[in-house]
């Protein structure tokens, strides 16, 4: 049974952590922080986990206690992850970090994003981007796992298989991407308010979002070679869900698409290709550890238009997470993940 430690567990990240590890058979959370929250027991500020984690409490973080665990889960904001990751990994307890901190291989760019200087930069060199879909042999041999964010992981996902065959013009990627109100997170904000959200649609951070350098890092990767990247995010009123619209342009048009995205993620467990022809939608992958993708191109011009969806808080994030955790103990990767969907 793997010992499982959390950091962070009192956001929506943290408990759809706590929600897909109660239905995990060999994983069994031994301690969860919170020092807002410290002395409250998870099934009281969580009812749905009644029953699951009896007996289990928030508590002050402490590193002698988290690295006795042989996995540590990051469910925090920015900047958290930086003074305890060191401690735990040179105790020789991993570290799946789902927060930002460790996502992009340049400290300085980071700071740029985040709005304060690297709080290890010195672990950067050993952290391993945790997208199994590309670094799955990485991820088996990791200490540290930056868990990918969700706009990141429908973007590159759905640009990919057309960056790796070398098809897509990678000056000229555009992403129109449309997140749920608890990819906010959980902490109280006007944005996020009903009668803010509800009813209504807007883009926002179009002059830079901080998911942008992330999205460019893995397409320049890719592509091996420099992108240009448009990315506009838009806030929806659903509770759950990201929605990328991607457009690339092909000079090579003969090329069959639907069979290239088929072959690309033939192997792929929680990557589904849909029938040509198909929308995708944030509904179907709803709780579930999917991306769905559909590829098209109309009226058969040298525009690719490619549709991916995934659940912001599962594939987007805890998921993805849980996924990475199997890969790195070398268990099923689909162990605890591979309930369906929520209809309706």
């Amino acid at each position: 049974m793997i010992k499982v430690g959390i950091v962070g567990g009192t956001g929506y990240t943290g408990v759809e952590l706590l929600r897909l590890l109660a239905q995990h058979p060999q994983a069994e959370v031994a301690v969860i922080t919170s020092r807002s929250e410290a002395g409250v027991a998870v099934a009281d500020m969580y009812p749905n986990l009644r029953g699951h984690y009896d007996g289990l409490a928030f508590s002050v973080p402490d590193s002698k206690t988290l690295a006795a665990c042989d996995v540590v889960f990051f469910a925090t904001p920015h900047g958290v992850a930086h003074a305890l990751a060191g401690e735990l990994l040179a105790a020789g307890t991993k570290v799946i970090d789902l927060s930002a901190d460790f996502r992009l291989q340049d400290a300085v760019e980071w700071g740029k994003w985040y709005g304060q200087p690297h709080g290890a930069p010195e672990l950067l060199k050993d952290a391993v981007y945790g997208l199994p879909e590309v670094n799955r042999e990485k991820i088996r041999q990791a200490q540290l796992i930056a868990v990918p964010g969700c706009y990141p992981t429908a973007t590159q996902l759905g640009f990919l298989p057309l960056l790796e065959a070398g098809l897509a013009d990678p000056s000229r990627l555009i992403a129109d991407c449309k997140s749920g109100v608890s990819g906010a997170g959980r902490g109280a904000a006007v944005g996020s308010l009903f009668c803010e959200a509800g009813e209504s649609m807007k883009a926002y951070a179009v002059k830079g979002h901080r998911h942008l350098p992330e999205i460019s890092q893995g397409l320049r990767q890719a592509a091996g070679k420099d992108i240009g990247l448009t990315f506009v995010p838009h806030l929806t009123p659903m509770i759950r869900g990201i929605h990328a619209t991607l457009y690339a342009t092909v000079a090579d048009t003969s090329v069959d698409l639907q069979a290239l995205f088929e072959k690309r993620y033939a192997n792929e467990p929680f990557v589904d290709v849909m029938p040509a022809g198909s929308h995708p939608e944030t509904r179907s992958v709803r709780g579930a550890n999917v991306c769905r993708i559909a590829v098209h191109r109309p009226q058969g011009g040298d525009l690719v238009v490619v549709l991916s969806v995934i659940d912001n808080l599962v594939k987007g994030a805890s998921g993805q997470a849980v996924q990475n955790l199997n890969i790195l103990f070398g268990l099923d990767e689909r162990m605890g993940l591979s309930h369906a969907g929520l209809l309706p």
